[in-house]
């Protein structure tokens, strides 16, 4: 009964996490990777791959999975970015412009469950997003009259809405005491739109797939590896790896994203440490790269003179990212951990393709986490978790220097800060 009972939970959390997924699609911390999945990593600045602590190796490391327990986690964060753009021009003329839509829910699923010493399987529903902005029209003069025309001199509104959800079944096992492997294949669904981007239908090889087409989607299917290894009693080291994922095509934007709507997930992999400094204190630091500019779409730069859509065409310019996480976790009382960390990585976008990124503004480098887990019973816990990531902007000159004449555009600055707030409720059986 108790199996069955834990069994529907399970469906229960997974319908209200598919439900919710489409309202999470504004992460943007490393690049567009969250900062961490599962509370307690997002408490610990993300640190996570060294650590067996919840039920979401599917997102962290595979491998941990078999030292996880028995266990069942759903949570969902409060993500609250700030962002927006500047420009300074004599041709333009000077805008200054705040994007709406500013609060999102971005839930989270994770379930383990240990089949013997050596076997674990379970599964795990994230999402990965940040490629959210929402810009009002009507602020610039672009030869149509005054207070016609977005900041990127395009009709009505401006903005881009990008959401992956990913679920990750995943199994573990122990080949000896001290080590293990992991695997979760990832099932993949994406879905994206934007708006307000008329100006640059001379641009692209296929205008009508541009801009204003709704929402578009695709799928993919990847996989992601782990190794977990106990060198001690107080040392312990992970690693994971995911090549990039091959998504299927947005058709509805052939003329926007390189090869022809390609956006698929880019390579990533993380090395990890985590050490017991004393029975109430653990340490843990990770370091992940993230390859974006192997993935034509993100990583070609603005600048690239073909058309947009075709292979070699216009994207992001979003160079590959190193991220550091540093984290601790102190356990108060026995009911009572207390967890804090930091989160530094490079910034994607740089000054050469600022104007593009005033659609995906993803620039904060520094995160500082706060999080705590409350034991409501012996089998039974509540997590928090806090971010913070101060405003940080890039500065360069503006791509319509280029298409409108010099000055047009002047220099444009794009800025981005965050804040997150989540919960979570875990269950061990």
């Amino acid at each position: 009964m108790k199996k069955s009972n834990n069994l529907k939970t399970l469906c229960r959390l997974a319908v209200l996490t598919f439900v919710g997924a489409p309202i999470g699609s504004a992460l943007a911390t490393d690049g567009y990777f969250s900062h961490g999945y599962g509370m307690k990593a997002k408490g610990m600045g993300g640190a996570s791959v060294a650590t067996a602590q919840d039920a979401f190796a599917g997102a962290n490391n595979p491998a941990s999975a078999v030292w996880a327990g028995n266990r069942l986690e759903g949570g969902v964060d409060i993500f609250m970015p700030k962002r927006g753009m500047s420009r300074t021009a004599s041709g333009l003329g000077p805008v200054n412009v705040d994007s709406g839509a500013n609060t999102f829910l971005v839930p989270e699923l994770g379930y383990n469950k240990i089949i013997n010493d050596s076997l674990a399987v379970g599964v795990t529903v994230f999402g990965n997003g940040g490629m959210n902005t929402e810009y009002a029209g009507g602020q610039l003069n672009c030869g149509a009259g005054p207070n016609t025309a977005n900041v990127l001199c395009g009709s009505g509104k401006l903005g881009v809405d990008l959401m992956q959800l990913i679920v990750a079944p995943t199994v573990a096992y122990k080949f000896s005491e001290q080590h293990s492997i992991g695997v979760s294949p990832l099932l993949v669904y994406q879905k994206f739109k934007v708006d307000g981007l008329q100006a640059f239908t001379l641009m692209s090889s296929d205008s009508s797939k541009l801009s204003n087409n709704g929402y578009s989607t695709s799928t993919g299917v990847g996989v992601r590896l782990g190794y977990f290894g106990k060198l001690s009693e107080a040392v312990n080291i992970g690693a994971s790896y995911s090549p990039k994922t091959k998504m299927g095509k947005f058709g509805d934007y052939a003329g926007l994203f390189a090869g022809g709507g390609g956006f698929d997930i880019p390579e990533n992999y993380a090395l990890g440490v985590s050490v017991q400094a004393t029975s109430a204190l653990l340490v843990a630091m990770d370091y992940q790269r993230i390859n974006y500019s192997k993935v034509p779409s993100i990583g070609n730069p603005s600048t690239n003179q073909a058309f947009l859509g075709t292979a070699n065409g216009p994207g992001f310019g979003w160079r590959d990212i190193s991220v550091w996480k540093l984290g601790a976790q102190w356990q108060a009382t026995p009911q009572l951990a207390l967890r804090t960390g930091v989160n530094i990585s490079q910034n994607p976008v740089q000054s050469e393709n600022v104007t593009f990124n005033i659609l995906a503004p993803g620039v904060v480098t520094s995160h500082f986490t706060l999080g705590a887990t409350y034991a409501l019973s012996p089998s039974t816990e509540l997590t928090v978790a806090y971010m913070q990531a101060p405003k940080r902007s890039v500065t360069g000159s503006s791509l319509f220097n280029t298409l409108s004449g010099p000055g047009a555009g002047g220099n444009e600055t794009i800025y981005m800060s965050q804040r997150s707030l989540g919960v979570q409720f875990g269950q061990k059986f």
